[in-house]
This record gives structure tokens, C-alpha cells and sequence, in this order.
């Protein structure tokens, strides 16, 4: 026997539940499939948890835009449903002559992206927010904030089963083949088929590229994975605000976040994983290195306390020293499969654009967007 659905979503975090909830509410009948026993379980718990205001990426890139469009979506939709939410603001300091002078640079970018409300804002100026700080200047970001991110899966989840989507735990793709009317896909014993075909499986999406008969490998983008680690100090929050220092271009550095709870945390660091392959292992300890980052902009860092808080993997489709990843949409116009469309490189900022990327995906597979 062989099963039917029209809608086949790969990929049970944030972004892909956030696809299966616009499909569902547009009327298709959704089945979700996440290969671990729990939704969310790698990259979209595994970070900031900060709702980005869209500062730092290309103005014509698609990170860009579905960020900006995102954070105004992810706040209304919090503000609606209850989800845990709060409006931090942000600073982004600057500890050099040499970063002061690229402020400037970092607003204009900014404001291309559709992000009017950034203020550069003098050191004393700064100081007087967070007393604890110390810079030469920072750009003050009102709109950057925190979520709980756990609490937004769970919400869209059952927005999208009462829409009628499911959810399939414990069920990993072993194999898809083009089919007449969609596609045929094995999943352990079971065989199913459907119309479409959303590959939202984030660090598993070139897994499921791969398990395509007959996709072209020319067509799957290059696999990067950068991982970030955590580091924390305890005692009593430093800062209300986020910390942020000026990005050197290829991260944005080992900032300050905390959560709704009062915890808090700096990081992540940023290293590539050569096999890129899931690997969750904190390694040799880094404490030095972040007390060293954190003193820059923190001179009180408690000394000699920071420990390791866990990390997080990245999936890009570019690596250091080469152009800004941005987010790649595979979709007919490129590939020649109707009905499938493949997500790479979904990586920060995810979680804030996650409506905006469930819009996008939805307008693709209705055809809207080739």
C-alpha cells in the first residue's frame, strides 16, 4: 500500500513548521517529517534566541529581506498569541578608532535593508544605558529582541495541526524518486507519494538533495557547517540590553545575549566543521579566548569564571573569506521538478524570518514565485 498526501514538508524546526503552518492555512494537506523524536532539536534551539533587526546583510540579498519582513511578523505574531517575547534593544560598541569609523558604513547598510530606527550614539551616551559598558561609541538597534524560542515552535505546531497539518516523529526521508504526479518517498517501511515536496531539513538538507534519484549534483550548493559555542559567567545580569561588537564581516563576534529568565551567556565563537558533519562537542575549553573578547567592551568579566554553556551548527552554502552566505531556494526554475522546492544554507537569521520564509516557500510551490 501506498500512502497519499499532498504536501510533504522535510523537517520539523522552526522554519520548516513555519512552512507546514502557511501550506496548511492556505488549504494543503500537510504531512510533516522530523527524523528526531522531538520537534526543534538542532539549529533552531541551538542559538541566540535574538529577533534580528537586519542590520549586518546584503541589501539584495534574500537573508535581507525576509529578515526585516520577519521581524515585524514574528513580534505581531508573539504580541497576538502570547508567545514569550521582549523589545531588549541593542548596542553594538565599538573598542577601536578603527570601528568607530566604520559605524557609519554599518547604518547606511542598514538602512538599504529598511532598518530606519539605528541611532549612532556617543560612548557617554552609551555608558548611561549600561553602566558596566566600555566603548568609544555604539550604534543603538531599538528593535532587536529576544524570544523563546521553544514556546514559537510549540505555538506554530499547533497552529499548523489545527489546520489540519501532521506530524510524523522518528520518521527519516531515506529516498525520494520522481513520480508522474509528484513524488515517491521512502520513509523506514513506509512508502508515500505527493504532489509536493519541501526540503526544510536544515542540516539534513543536502542529506536529502542527495537521497533525489536523479537530482543533479551539480545543483546541490556547497555544504559548510560553522559552529558557535557558548560560554557563561553566572552572577547577577550585567547588561539589559543586548551586546553586540562591530562584526569583522565574517560573524558578529561573541556578543552578550540573555534570556526571558534572567540567564545569560556570550557567544558563539565561530569555527568550520572539516567533515561537515553534526558534531555537538565543546572540545578544549575556550574560556580564555572568550574572557579575552568579552574584556574588550566588559573590563568587570568576572575573572577566571567562565564555563561552557553548549553551541550550535550553522549550514551555509558559502565559507570564510568568500561572499556573504545568503539563504538558496531551489525551485523549478532551477532544478525542473514542479512541486519541489529545496532550502540550503538556512541559517541567522532563521528563527526571525521564519513567517517570511514560510510565506516565501508557500508563494513558490503556488507558483507565484519562480
Amino acid at each position: 500500500m501506498t500512502d497519499q498526501v499532498q504536501t510533504v514538508v522535510v523537517g520539523g524546526g522552526v522554519i520548516g513548521i513555519a512552512v507546514a503552518r502557511k501550506l496548511a492555512r492556505l488549504g494543503h494537506e500537510v504531512l510533516i517529517l522530523e527524523a528526531e523524536d522531538r520537534v526543534g532539536q538542532h539549529t533552531s534551539s541551538r542559538n541566540s534566541g535574538v529577533i534580528h533587526a537586519g542590520l549586518y546583510y546584503d541589501p539584495k540579498s534574500l537573508r535581507a529581506k525576509l529578515c526585516v519582513q520577519g521581524k515585524g511578523m514574528l513580534y505581531d505574531y508573539c504580541q497576538s498569541r502570547h508567545v514569550p517575547f521582549e523589545k531588549t534593544g541593542k548596542l553594538v560598541v565599538a573598542t577601536t578608532l578603527k570601528q568607530v569609523n566604520q559605524q557609519k558604513a554599518l547604518v547606511e547598510n542598514a538602512r538599504a535593508n529598511g532598518v530606519d530606527d539605528l541611532t549612532i550614539i556617543s560612548a557617554t551616551e552609551a555608558i548611561a544605558m549600561e553602566p558596566e559598558l566600555s566603548c568609544l561609541g555604539a550604534i543603538h538597534s531599538p528593535s532587536t529582541g529576544i524570544v523563546d524560542a521553544s514556546a514559537l515552535i510549540l505555538s506554530l505546531l499547533g497552529e499548523a495541526e489545527t489546520a489540519g497539518a501532521m506530524l510524523a516523529l522518528g520518521s527519516s526521508l531515506a529516498r525520494v524518486v520522481p513520480a508522474a504526479s509528484g513524488f515517491q518517498l521512502t520513509v523506514g517501511e513506509t512508502q508515500l507519494t505527493c504532489q509536493n515536496l519541501i526540503n526544510a531539513a536544515g542540516l539534513g538538507a543536502w542529506d536529502i538533495a542527495q537521497a533525489f534519484e536523479g537530482y543533479p549534483p551539480a545543483l546541490i550548493p556547497p555544504k559548510y557547517f560553522a559552529k558557535g559555542r557558548w560560554y557563561a559567567t553566572g552572577g547577577k545580569l550585567p547588561f539589559k540590553q543586548l551586546i553586540y561588537p562591530m562584526s569583522d564581516g565574517h560573524s558578529l563576534g561573541v556578543h552578550f545575549t540573555r534570556d526571558l529568565g534572567g540567564g545569560f551567556r556570550f557567544g558563539p565563537d565561530l569555527e568550520y566543521l572539516d567533515p561537515a558533519v553534526v558534531n555537538y562537542d565543546m572540545g578544549e575549553s575556550r574560556a580564555q579566548a572568550f574572557e579575552d573578547s568579552v574584556s574588550r567592551w566588559w573590563p568587570n568579566v568576572p575573572k577566571g569564571k567562565m564555563m561552557p554553556e553548549g553551541c550550535g551548527i550553522r549550514p551555509r552554502v558559502t565559507q570564510l573569506g568568500t561572499a556573504q552566505s545568503d539563504y538558496h531556494f531551489a525551485g523549478e526554475a532551477e532544478h525542473g521538478y514542479k512541486g519541489l522546492v529545496q532550502l540550503f544554507g538556512m541559517e541567522s537569521p532563521g528563527l526571525t524570518s521564519c513567517l517570511a520564509i514560510g510565506a516565501y516557500v508557500a508563494e513558490m510551490v503556488e507558483g507565484i514565485i519562480k
